[in-house]
C-alpha cells in the first residue's frame, strides 16, 4: 500500500455561518464549492488549502467535541506558515486568541495554537 498525501480534512461545525466566515475571511481559504443538502439540513463547504482541501460540514444538534484535556482522536490540525509571528498578529487583529509562541524542542521551529469557533485546536507551524 502506498499513501500519497492527505486529500482533505473534514470538520463539523455548530454554527455554519460563523465557521464559514472564520475559514474563508479570517484564514483566507478559497471556496471550491458550497452545497446545501436539504434532506440532511446540512451544508458542505469545500475549501482549498494549497493542493489539499478542508470540508466544512454543518449538522443539526451535533455533539460537542471533547478537546481539553487531551482527548483521544484528532489532536489538532496544523497549518504551515512562513512566519508564525506575523500570522499570529493577524489572527489577534481579527479577535482570535493565540497562545504564546513556542519552539519545537526537536526541530527548533516556531509554533503556536489557536482555535476555530467550535474550539477545534489549530496550529501554526513554521
Amino acid at each position: 500500500m502506498i499513501l500519497k498525501k492527505i486529500h482533505h480534512v473534514a470538520i463539523i461545525c455548530s454554527d455554519y455561518k460563523k465557521s464559514k466566515e472564520f475559514y474563508t475571511k479570517i484564514l483566507g481559504l478559497e471556496v471550491i464549492r458550497e452545497v446545501y443538502r436539504k434532506e440532511r439540513d446540512s451544508y458542505k463547504l469545500d475549501l482549498k488549502l494549497g493542493d489539499n482541501q478542508i470540508e466544512l460540514f454543518s449538522f443539526p444538534d451535533s455533539p460537542s467535541r471533547p478537546s481539553y484535556p487531551e482527548a483521544c482522536g484528532l489532536r489538532h490540525l496544523a497549518f504551515q506558515v512562513d512566519n508564525v509571528e506575523e500570522v499570529a498578529k493577524e489572527l489577534e487583529s481579527n479577535g482570535i486568541e493565540v497562545e504564546p509562541i513556542r519552539i519545537d524542542e526537536f526541530t527548533e521551529k516556531k509554533f503556536t495554537f489557536f482555535s476555530d469557533p467550535d474550539g477545534l485546536p489549530l496550529e501554526l507551524y513554521e
